[in-house]
């Protein structure tokens, strides 16, 4: 929730109720912590993990910002539970980069110019990146279909698409 009065938007406001446990996997490494049981996925992430490339934007799972993948499924952490990922693999934006240097799926968003605000970028990335896992070579059709569900008001979808295309492309070829 957001303490506006404090000027802090990450602040998350207790239920009050008797922390549970949470145990998960989150972008490769073990994760045990005690949570409020009412908490977001994505509050989880923001104020347990410090884990911020997820996105808020509706906060009603329409807007695609806060996807993320969770036991290889895209989900919007912005309407499921915390307690919900107990014993999940949990992939955020964060987790794309191997170390310092960037995803292929990243580099081509950069060189596709396929973000401009960035807001969308990270749902938009793990919705591509969960549909090339199940799908090395997709179509323009299948594209749009697994990115129908993230909403993007700057780049008009077309770089994205071809971002997606590209980074097929590269990854199938480096798989040679």
């Amino acid at each position: 929730m957001c303490d506006k009065h404090n000027g802090n938007c990450f602040e998350y406001t207790s239920s009050g109720m008797p922390p549970v446990a949470l145990n998960c996997i989150v972008n490769g490494e073990d994760v045990h912590k005690m949570i409020d049981p009412t908490m977001t996925l994505l509050h989880f992430l923001h104020n347990e993990l410090k884990l911020f490339g997820t996105k808020e934007g509706c906060g009603e799972g329409e807007c695609g910002a806060c996807t993320i993948i969770m036991n290889g499924k895209t989900v919007n952490s912005c309407i499921v539970l915390a307690i919900e990922a107990e014993g999940a693999d949990i992939l955020t934006v964060e987790g794309l980069a191997k170390g310092n240097e960037l995803s292929i799926l990243q580099q081509e968003f950069i060189k596709n110019d396929a973000l401009q605000c960035g807001f969308c970028t990270p749902g938009m990335l793990m919705s591509a990146r969960s549909l090339l896992d199940r799908n090395p070579e997709p179509s323009d059709d299948e594209i749009k279909e697994a990115l129908a569900g993230n909403f993007c008001r700057c780049t008009g979808y077309v770089p994205i698409v071809d971002a997606v295309k590209a980074t097929s492309k590269r990854e199938r070829e480096e798989l040679k």
